[in-house]
């Protein structure tokens, strides 16, 4: 009768992030802190983004003072921190084609952190940067 709505996939350990990475899709993930007023209001918009992007993107939440070593990792010094990982786009010289011709397989290449923010970011701004790493929204 009544339909679940889709949340943003919590986390507790850094390497449930590893499959993710590895799948290609861009992940979104949402560094915040248990009583953070400003982490409340990301934590909205983060769900929307993922009931938005559905399977084209990974949308996380991680709890800093719950998921040991994110704070070392990713460098957090405020909360909310949202991070963006993907496999930068494929944008090939022509030199480095003729290059590439001769071997069977072109290497691809590593995801990367492609975007940071601290503190609050409006949603429209998030949806560009998923977009422009290769996410596309499922429902509008």
């Amino acid at each position: 009768m009544f339909k679940r709505k889709t949340k943003a996939r919590k986390i507790h350990r850094l390497n449930e992030l590893q499959p993710m990475v590895a799948s290609g899709r861009p992940v979104l993930i949402n560094f915040f802190q248990v009583g953070c007023a400003p982490c409340q209001v990301m934590d909205g918009i983060v769900n929307e983004l993922a009931r938005e992007y559905g399977e084209t993107a990974h949308v996380v939440k991680a709890d800093i003072g719950r998921v040991p070593g994110a704070i070392e990792t990713y460098k957090i010094r405020s909360t909310p921190t949202t991070v963006v990982i993907a496999r930068p786009p494929d944008r090939v010289s022509k030199k480095a084609q003729k290059k590439a011709q001769g071997t069977k397989k072109r290497a691809m290449a590593r995801p990367t952190q492609r975007w940071r923010a601290s503190g609050l970011v409006k949603k429209d701004q998030l949806q560009r940067v998923l977009e422009s790493n290769g996410a596309t929204r499922v429902e509008a």
